[in-house]
């Protein structure tokens, strides 16, 4: 079985230094950091890198959303796109090192992000989840219709638990993507080995 993944992403109202000081205490757990800080300007998303990076964070598990100019500069692993970011296609011709996520809302936008060369869509919210409050969750039906239906590796991402992970994995997830879940756990560490045991089958 190919390994899942584990996506980390940055809550956007924390502290620099709570966020990383994290980071390095469950960075062996975690396959991949998103910088999702949409009210930073370039210069403190690449300052925040930094600090990230200082505190052990290798560069190749570093996605940001977004900048692909920060992404560039910093030499990280990849950008994370939404809606408003470039186009797949046009990341990939300009930067071809950078690995490129795209954020998927639908089946079409899955299957075209793959067709201009997308690494792996972050799908969602599968649900409940307080950072989108008010809207329906899409579920373990639309992820499996979705991974059913495109060769695009999709993470699935919102409101997920420990005890979600496996019929998560099982609708065809390639990974999982968590936020508060873990980084705003009381235990992180503890909480983040208890994705991971899941995620590994164990």
């Amino acid at each position: 079985m190919t390994k899942k993944e584990l996506h980390i992403i940055s809550t956007g109202d924390q502290p620099v230094d709570t966020f990383a000081n994290i980071a390095g205490e469950i960075n062996e757990y975690v396959d991949y950091f998103h910088i999702r800080e949409k009210q930073m300007t370039a210069q403190q998303v690449y300052h925040m890198v930094d600090v990230v990076h200082k505190r052990g964070i290798p560069l190749s598990k570093i996605v940001i959303n977004d900048r692909v100019d920060v992404a560039w500069s910093m030499k990280v692993s990849g950008v994370q796109l939404a809606y408003h970011s470039l186009e797949v296609d046009v990341v990939k011709r300009h930067f071809p090192q950078l690995r490129v996520g795209r954020s998927i809302h639908s089946l079409q936008e899955a299957r075209e992000a793959f067709e201009h060369g997308a690494d792996f869509g972050l799908y969602g919210h599968i649900y409940q989840t307080d950072s989108k409050p008010g809207l329906t969750p899409r579920g373990l039906e639309g992820l499996k219709q979705l991974t059913q239906s495109t060769e695009l590796p999709i993470i699935a991402i919102g409101g997920i638990k420990p005890q979600h992970v496996k019929a998560i994995i099982e609708a065809g997830a390639a990974g999982i993507a968590v936020m508060s879940g873990v980084l705003k756990a009381k235990l992180p560490l503890k909480t983040v080995k208890e994705y991971v045991q899941v995620l590994k089958g164990e």
